[in-house]
């Protein structure tokens, strides 16, 4: 049998060991000590996380944490075990498959320790965030680059920054959405639909901007050259083309931001902002979706699904209904698939 001749990363944040106190402080811990996540010299941040972020926040995550638990584990990484079982039987034999997480287990060094005796002619890197940012696909690139240049023996490397846009990516989501979108379907005919993305400090989205074109604002309406690594114009660009794909007007949907930390300005409008003024407004049944997450997390199934739900219903509103993440979902693995064979030498 012959050898594998292309190894294949797929990498995703991270989740604690375990739902406890102490393995979400010390998660925590790791992923906000991280240079591109909390961007500020040093001694500050180590002062910061840990004397007063993971101290005092882990007890609360860890609730969340437990919410989210399962028999299985925690989602983010059964759904990644999944997903790396999938793909590589769709690859085949000429791949090798595996899964790594920025923060805790398995790390990215572990795995690429064990890519790196291999042989292989390449390698493909997938960062699985679909809009790019610093603080997430950056981080994990630089984390890659940083194991493999102490290798004697570098192989040709191909890193997937993005793949916000990609038609497959798109179509997944839709068919997932597809069920609550048609009344015929759901049963029910929604007032408005939110697109809630992962939020970021806005100096992070400036301090990349490319000849300063970036205004947080109107510049994220029509998507090209001069803002196509922009994370805020990337989530708008998914919003359209789903919305496209959904058959959603423009008028019947709202794009926000979530998961904000700390007192500095954060990319705007806020997903909990947002909620209260569509209550406001008499809006009564919303469906969510938050296509900046490929698998179910403490994100999307506890901030979404259970305390912005709390929210919408104590202001005014019915029915809150959010679409699950992509997980293991056919199309979504043709998707990788896709990128996978798009990417490869001949």
């Amino acid at each position: 049998m012959s050898r594998p001749k292309t190894g294949v990363l797929i990498i995703n944040l991270g989740t604690p060991e375990s739902p406890s106190v102490r393995d979400v402080r010390k998660y925590l811990r790791e992923f906000l000590m991280d240079g591109r996540v909390i961007d500020i010299p040093f001694w500050r941040r180590f002062f910061l996380i840990n004397f007063l972020i993971a101290p005092f926040r882990a007890p609360e995550s860890a609730k969340g944490y437990q919410e989210l638990w399962t028999d299985k584990g925690s989602p983010l990484k059964f759904y990644g075990q999944e997903l790396e079982r999938l793909l590589q039987q769709e690859l085949g034999q000429a791949f090798e498959v595996k899964l790594a997480m920025r923060y805790q287990t398995p790390s990215i060094r572990s795995v690429l320790s064990h890519f790196k005796d291999k042989g292989f002619k390449q390698l493909v890197i997938i960062p699985l965030y679909p809009q790019y940012a610093s603080a997430s696909s950056g981080s994990t690139m630089e984390e890659v680059m940083k194991v493999i240049k102490a290798w004697e023996v570098i192989p040709e490397i191909k890193m997937i920054s993005q793949f916000f846009d990609h038609p497959l990516f798109i179509k997944a989501f839709s068919e997932i959405a597809s069920s609550y979108v048609i009344p015929a379907k759901a049963g029910i005919q929604y007032d408005h639909y939110l697109f809630s993305y992962h939020g970021l400090p806005e100096h992070q989205i400036l301090k990349s901007s490319c000849d300063n074109y970036c205004r947080l604002g109107e510049c994220c309406s029509v998507f090209h050259s001069k803002n196509q690594y922009c994370y805020r114009a990337q989530c708008f660009e998914t919003t359209r083309l789903l919305s496209k794909e959904l058959g959603i007007n423009k008028e019947n949907y709202t794009i926000c931001f979530q998961s904000r930390l700390g007192k500095t300005p954060w990319i705007k409008p806020y997903t909990d902002e947002v909620i209260k003024q569509l209550a406001g407004r008499g809006i009564k049944r919303v469906l969510t979706f938050s296509p900046a997450f490929v698998a179910d997390c403490l994100e999307t199934t506890i901030e979404i699904g259970v305390e912005y739900k709390k929210l919408f219903l104590e202001h005014g509103g019915e029915h809150w209904q959010l679409v699950e993440s992509l997980n293991v979902q056919p199309t979504w693995v043709e998707c990788l698939k896709q990128i996978v064979i798009n990417n490869i030498s001949s």
